[in-house]
């Protein structure tokens, strides 16, 4: 999760502070989320992918980028904490290690978010306003047009900012994602631009949108009664709500100590919980995939049944190893007694 100084009024007021909780602890939270995380995403992408129906359903499609935005935070960017949290610096300790490190840090972490702002406005369009989208012309202009445009932007954005913008980087490799202090953070209004533009202004969009979703909801299952429109609705009203609950706990508060920093609390003020927020953030991705397994029951009761079915298995290996040992055991020790008989 990216840690943005320049939100802090550029002082770097905690740019030589970790967050308290202690390596070993953060690298086994880290490793043990981060794993059945990968393997629910790679799930849900097969699950789209091998059929047709669902790769041409709308309301994958937003859920499908936030899940490759978040994949290489998750492969990249979590892989290069744990090894900082296990060897006690950056490995390597190379300026293009740092670079990398940022652009999924910052770019991709953004990305995910932006698209879940854009998400939560699509279902209004999904749910209320069909019409829009009933043909070609609709779908490209109030579907795939602006997830194209939130890609190609973060893209864009994040590739010139830290790898080809005429400024000087830091990297200090005994911190976490090299201190998290590119160059573009000071350089004219980039940094704040981010700070509005890419990030607070998404968490609060989706906020907005999403309580509205749930209100206009609710109104039309009381003034309408309808109920099986209901049914159809609730997957996506659960699923949207449970998004956008752990995406705006999670991340709105990292943006709103550093506004409150911006209109005057003290920078000294804030600093652990600021970076605790920051780890939490990563809590994000972690639990987004399975957020999403609400949307799919068929895919959730295939992994469901595999589990119970590995534990079976190995529940009946155990059962059945014991007894054939103890058998073994009993044949020889038979012979061994003949033996001594004969003897």
């Amino acid at each position: 999760m990216l840690t943005n100084n320049a939100t802090n009024g550029g002082d770097g007021s905690f740019a030589h502070s970790e967050i308290s909780l202690p390596r070993p602890i953060r690298f086994w939270l880290m490793l043990l989320f981060n794993v059945p995380s990968v393997i629910c995403d790679f799930c849900i992408i097969m699950h789209i992918m091998m059929n047709r129906r669902r790769r041409s359903a709308l309301h994958n499609h937003a859920i499908f980028i936030v899940i490759l935005f978040n994949l290489p935070v998750q492969i990249i960017d979590i892989n290069f904490h744990l090894l900082f949290l296990h060897y006690g610096s950056v490995q390597p300790p190379k300026p293009i290690v740092c670079l990398i490190w940022w652009l999924n840090d910052y770019g991709f972490y953004i990305g995910g978010i932006m698209v879940m702002a854009w998400l939560a406005i699509e279902r209004h369009i999904l749910v209320f306003h069909k019409q829009w989208i009933a043909n070609l012309t609709g779908r490209l202009f109030l579907h795939y047009l602006p997830m194209a445009t939130i890609v190609t932007y973060i893209l864009l954005f994040y590739i010139i900012v830290i790898f080809f913008l005429n400024c000087e980087d830091t990297y200090d490799y005994k911190l976490p994602i090299c201190n998290a202090s590119p160059c573009y953070h000071n350089y004219g209004i980039l940094g704040m631009w981010e700070f509005i533009f890419n990030t607070t202004t998404p968490i609060l969009v989706e906020g907005i949108a999403s309580i509205l979703f749930i209100m206009r909801i609710i109104w039309q299952k009381q003034r309408l009664r309808r109920s099986v429109e209901w049914r159809k609705q609730r997957r996506l009203t659960i699923q949207l709500i449970l998004m956008s609950v752990l995406n705006i706990s999670f991340n709105l508060p990292i943006y709103l100590i550093p506004l409150a920093h911006l209109f005057g609390l003290p920078p000294e003020y804030g600093v652990q919980p600021e970076l605790y927020f920051f780890f939490l953030g990563y809590f994000v991705i972690f639990l987004f995939p399975f957020i999403c397994l609400s949307q799919y029951p068929g895919l959730r009761k295939s992994l469901k049944r595999k589990i119970l079915c590995m534990t079976s298995q190995d529940h009946h290996a155990t059962a059945t190893v014991a007894p054939t040992e103890m058998a073994t055991r009993i044949g020889t020790l038979a012979r061994y007694k003949s033996a001594m008989v004969h003897e």
